[in-house]
């Protein structure tokens, strides 16, 4: 599942049809999804028509994340074990990224995450005030794709709860949770800068 239904708010337009590198950001996420996953389901915006590569199947989106997620989750056959789901706002997301999550729940967990180590300090603040230094030691941040047990995530939405990611529902309902190894390059485009920052590195892969 590729999940492009935000509006795009702090970027100021809806950054997954922006284009880097020949095509747009949701064109690089669905195409490192297919070359991977037997079906593609894509989540955009309310009213927004697709005119990109083939999928399975296309739906729109809710008000947050979980709720486009939830909408995703409803086109996804009965019989699948193992779903996917990948931000449109990350294009340099590689096949082999999709294929370690995919292995880890084959292996027995509910879901994988890819996460990378925290190297930077970080601090508590109240607005331009500090006000705590935060343990960095067992602390990770985390990337998409994320991959589930199909099962464990219908569970895990089935309150209807909101989260940044689904790993975080998975977690609250009791499911085992395992991370892989993250790809620094695996960046998530947020601001301009991000964007031409994903336009070198697409060039360079």
């Amino acid at each position: 599942m590729v999940v492009a239904g935000g509006r795009g708010d702090r970027f100021g337009a809806p950054k997954q049809f922006s284009t880097v590198a020949g095509a747009r950001l949701v064109d690089h996420a669905v195409a490192a999804a297919a070359a991977v996953c037997n079906e593609v389901v894509l989540v955009l915006p309310p009213g927004v028509d697709w005119d990109g590569p083939a999928v399975q199947a296309v739906v729109a989106g809710g008000a947050t994340r979980s709720e486009s997620v939830r909408a995703g989750l409803s086109a996804v056959a009965a019989d699948t074990e193992i779903v996917v789901v990948h931000d449109a706002a990350r294009p340099l997301a590689r096949p082999e990224l999709f294929e370690l999550v995919i292995d880890a729940v084959r292996a027995g967990a509910d879901a994988a995450i890819p996460a990378l180590e925290v190297v930077d300090t970080l601090k508590r603040v109240d607005g331009d005030r500090v006000v705590g230094t935060v343990e960095r030691d067992m602390l990770v941040a985390v990337q998409t794709p994320q991959a589930f047990r199909v099962a464990a995530l219908r569970a895990a939405h089935e309150d209807g709860g909101n989260a940044t990611d689904d790993a975080a529902l998975v977690e609250a309902s009791g499911g085992t949770v395992v991370i892989v190894a993250g790809d620094p390059r695996n960046l998530k485009v947020t601001t301009m800068a991000d964007l031409m920052l994903a336009e070198t590195l697409l060039e360079a892969q």
